[in-house]
């Protein structure tokens, strides 16, 4: 067992079962029962401005608790991120390859975007529907259900949609980190914010779908009514009327209609699972 050194002003309140002393060299401590605590002093909190990473290693002295016997020093790179000060990454010890290795595949973000209309939500429970029923483990992030709960503080302005993506992203990362295919579905207009996503996956992880579907056929479909709400004012900064859209410019995979016909549900999950297949997705991981 080991603790830390706390300085006065940043000490807590006793609680009850502990019971705190100053030692003469003045370093806090806790003791519980019989079993003392080795004090270890921390480096000075660093003043580092919001969005920068920094880090700082730390050395501790590891005790062990039933005899008190020091087991050796052992080096911790606390981190400062954003607005968070003095965390601590900790690895466990069943990693990705271990994951993946269990669920016989190859964990990935499957990033579907276009035009509200376009057939991303479609897509994505067809793709999800056809990885099941072979025996492959997919999750859907659909942006519209995120909206519902995790994002349900956000808007539709340019920076509330820029953080929505980012979150997502970040979840995405955990899933695939998981082992597990994640299908994210969404607009996400900007082009910055999901090259942003891609950065967060490594080793071509990250597969970005494009719905490749004109506004027109977009807008006569509007499964929603929102093109309609648009056109007439009532919805403003509405992509693809009086918003953007930024198309992908070199993504894995474009779904686009064939003579004129967009592409049925299942079609166009084959055509992900094709590409899945011939890059060792859906491969058991050795």
């Amino acid at each position: 067992m080991f603790s830390l050194a706390v300085p006065t002003a940043l000490r807590p309140p006793p609680m009850l079962g502990l019971s705190p002393h100053l030692d003469p060299a003045g370093r806090f401590r806790r003791s519980i029962g019989l079993v003392a605590a080795r004090p270890c002093l921390l480096p000075p909190i660093l003043a580092v401005s919001p969005g920068k990473e920094t880090t700082e290693t730390v050395d501790l002295h590891s005790a062990e608790a039933s005899n008190g016997s020091v087991l050796g020093k052992k080096n911790l790179v606390m981190s400062t991120v954003g607005n968070s000060t003095n965390i601590l990454w900790h690895e466990c010890p069943v990693g990705k390859l271990e994951r993946q290795k269990l669920l016989k595949q190859k964990g990935c973000v499957i990033w579907i975007t276009g035009l509200s209309g376009s057939g991303k939500s479609t897509m994505a429970c067809a793709l999800s529907r056809e990885l099941h029923s072979r025996g492959y483990l997919a999750y859907v992030l659909d942006g519209d259900n995120l909206r519902h709960g995790l994002n349900r503080d956000l808007s539709f302005k340019a920076e509330d949609r820029a953080e929505n993506i980012r979150r997502v992203g970040e979840v995405a990362k955990l899933f695939a980190d998981a082992g597990i295919i994640c299908i994210a579905s969404l607009i996400s207009p900007y082009r910055r914010d999901r090259d942003a996503c891609r950065a967060l996956l490594p080793d071509s992880t990250f597969i970005e779908v494009f719905m490749n579907i004109p506004l027109e056929v977009c807008e006569a479909r509007d499964p929603k009514g929102l093109y309609k709400l648009a056109r007439a004012g009532k919805i403003k900064g509405f992509t693809g009327i009086d918003d953007p859209y930024e198309p992908p410019w070199d993504c894995e995979i474009v779904i686009e209609p064939k003579d004129g016909e967009c592409p049925p549900p299942v079609a166009m999950a084959e055509q992900v699972i094709s590409y899945l297949n011939n890059n060792g997705f859906l491969q058991e991981q050795l």
